[in-house]
């Protein structure tokens, strides 16, 4: 995949690889924002789950301008058509390393999910995070952390990702704090979303697991941002493996300088995210919640099996 840094560089990836006629995904917050290209068409319903329209106006790739929702809908776009995406994250999710992705109505509850997509490229641009706010700061940047996290354990990690996986968590515990309290410095958002790429990178090269595996069945059904969700949903997760991956677990506080599961709700907290009675997700639910997790991807590739009694339980800690 091609990788460059200044979104001057958009035009030559693009014809790196022979685009000539985009599509870009983009709310109409970006649509204001001038590019160095000139999108054939222009897709602004983000998230959506009317892919096969979107997909009918993609010409020969796809470019997302924005955070996860926005690449989500452009992975399944391309594996829909057949056509190459070229992403500009605004936010840490990282959600342009892997080719699986989530489909969302715009009230962003999930209707379906796949994977296919066509990784093509990525350019970062620095100066288009500089606006986030701390919420979304925060909880993208929490979610990158997750990456990093379930890389070193997860079912088929290796030394490649685990590289990565520790790279990203030392610059994400580096520099969000800093971030929080500087927010308008470049220097420092940059140096964060190097973090979020490392964490992407780790990402792609391995898999999820439980933390994760909590946070998309939350959010698929409550409409909660994935962020907040795995801020709060990967101490819990930490502590439950802690015991089947202490040689993952001391890396990762390590990278962290600080116990992981305590170093992580020091981080979640930066953003105000403590608990899930906060998000609006409602406590009668919680053992209906914690069968579909154990049903996901995540929770099959975690270190520890988990039943939906032992997932109920990490649920209720941290509601």
């Amino acid at each position: 995949m091609i990788v460059r840094w200044g979104i001057a560089t958009l035009p030559k990836v693009l014809g790196e690889l022979g685009i000539r006629r985009p599509l870009l995904v983009a709310s109409e917050r970006w649509h204001e924002r001038p590019l160095p290209i000139e999108p054939a068409a222009r897709w602004s319903e983000v998230p959506s789950d009317r892919v096969a329209d979107a997909a009918a106006e993609a010409g020969d790739g796809v470019v997302p301008l924005g955070g996860g929702s926005a690449i989500d809908l452009a992975k399944a776009i391309s594996a829909e058509s057949g056509v190459p995406v070229v992403s500009i994250p605004t936010t840490y999710a990282g959600a342009e390393w892997t080719a699986f992705f989530g489909i969302r109505d715009p009230g962003r509850r999930m209707t379906g999910g796949g994977a296919g997509a066509h990784l093509a490229g990525v350019v970062y641009e620095p100066l288009l995070t500089l606006d986030l706010p701390r919420a979304e700061t925060v909880g993208t940047a929490m979610n990158a952390l997750a990456h990093c996290a379930e890389a070193l354990y997860v079912e088929g990690h290796n030394a490649d990702a685990d590289a990565h996986a520790l790279t990203g968590a030392r610059l994400i515990a580096t520099h969000l704090p800093r971030v929080v309290e500087r927010p308008g410095d470049l220097d420092e958002r940059t140096r964060l979303l190097q973090g979020a790429m490392h964490a992407g990178i780790a990402l792609g090269r391995s898999m999820l697991a439980l933390g994760h595996a909590m946070a998309q069945a939350l959010g698929g059904r409550y409409g909660i941002p994935h962020g907040a969700l795995n801020a709060i949903c990967l101490a819990p997760a930490l502590h439950f493996n802690r015991d089947v991956a202490p040689d993952a677990y001391v890396r990762l506080s390590a990278a962290l300088r600080g116990d992981a599961e305590e170093r992580v709700r020091q981080l979640a907290g930066l953003g105000g995210f403590e608990r899930l009675r906060d998000l609006g997700v409602p406590e009668d639910e919680l053992g209906t919640v914690a069968a579909a997790v154990v049903e996901r991807a995540g929770a099959k590739a975690n270190p520890r099996p988990a039943e939906p009694a032992d997932v109920e339980a990490l649920l209720r800690s941290v509601w």
